[in-house]
């Protein structure tokens, strides 16, 4: 297996098919899992529940989540691949501003296309809410490759908006219903076996969500994103992927993706309880090195 992952290395070099923003049919956070309910009837039960893995090749260079932006108000790591600084995968900001990206698994990328990662960092920034910035995004979709957004505005008194939007999907976004969604290289809850089997982990942990200390739930959260078993056959990664996908088949089809030199780097936990109290636990690769992970948390209350 191992000589396989590198065996797939080699092949995306020698293509320049490379996992990273502007050449790859793969992409940063390749796996997302997420509850909410604007409402809950419980004060004990949280608003919103996300677990995220964003896999990457090793060596891309990219700093830790922290604060940034105007008066320091945006928590999100961020690219610092040349060419690409500045952009990100997942962020929330102290306004109550979330999204997230992932990249849509596509044979051929058109490398004149714009970074995807600029999508979540401007949508941060902004004071657009997060449909009106969809339905912006979705006009300007063809410029991109293949994406799926994730963007909410999070309010203790207005209410949570969720909202979504894929540019190789319906032409225009959708505002989410209260509930829970999977979400990997292709379109919002598109059964592959992967994104099956980890929501029903992923579910599971959420239904004690209540019943367990919050450091609980972080560290069953990071298990699930940690499952490393292979969900195979699964045409359907397969058919999409097509010869690109099949060197390193056996380790994408798992929710935790590890190779030599690509796979899951970072793996993130946000929960927002009833009061707009807000934990970012982030679990990140250190040097590079597989055996080696440091784990942060950041605390703070929306401001919405």
């Amino acid at each position: 297996m191992l000589q396989m992952c590198k065996n797939w290395v080699h092949l995306l070099l020698r293509y320049h098919v490379i996992p990273c923003e502007q050449s790859h049919p793969w992409g940063p956070m390749c796996i997302i899992f997420f509850k909410f309910d604007p409402r809950p009837v419980s004060k004990n039960a949280y608003r919103l529940i996300l677990a995220a893995n964003r896999d990457e090749f090793y060596h891309r260079p990219s700093k830790l989540a922290g604060f940034w932006g105007n008066n320091s108000e945006i928590l999100s790591g961020l690219d610092m691949e040349e060419g690409k600084e500045g952009g990100t995968w997942l962020g929330i900001s102290t306004r109550g501003k979330l999204a997230a990206l992932t990249n849509y698994l596509q044979p051929r990328l058109d490398p004149d296309a714009r970074g995807r990662g600029e999508l979540v960092a401007h949508f941060l920034t902004t004071d657009m809410d997060s449909l009106t910035y969809l339905k912006k995004v979705s006009a300007e979709g063809h410029l991109y490759n293949g994406f799926n957004l994730i963007a909410a505005d999070l309010s203790t008194e207005k209410g949570d908006v969720v909202c979504y939007y894929g540019n190789r999907g319906d032409p225009e976004p959708v505002v989410l219903a209260p509930g829970t969604y999977g979400l990997s290289n292709a379109l919002l809850e598109t059964p592959w076996r992967k994104l099956c089997f980890g929501k029903q982990l992923f579910l599971a942990v959420v239904e004690q969500s209540q019943a367990l200390p919050k450091d609980d739930l972080i560290a069953q959260l990071l298990d699930v994103l940690n499952n490393d078993e292979a969900q195979l056959p699964d045409p359907a990664i397969e058919d999409q992927g097509r010869e690109y996908v099949q060197p390193i088949l056996s380790k994408y089809a798992a929710v935790c993706v590890r190779c030599p030199h690509y796979g899951t780097r970072t793996n993130t936990v946000i929960l927002v309880d009833a009061d707009g109290h807000v934990t970012f636990t982030e679990r990140s690769m250190l040097d590079k090195d597989p055996s080696r992970w440091e784990t942060t948390t950041h605390e703070f209350r929306l401001q919405s």
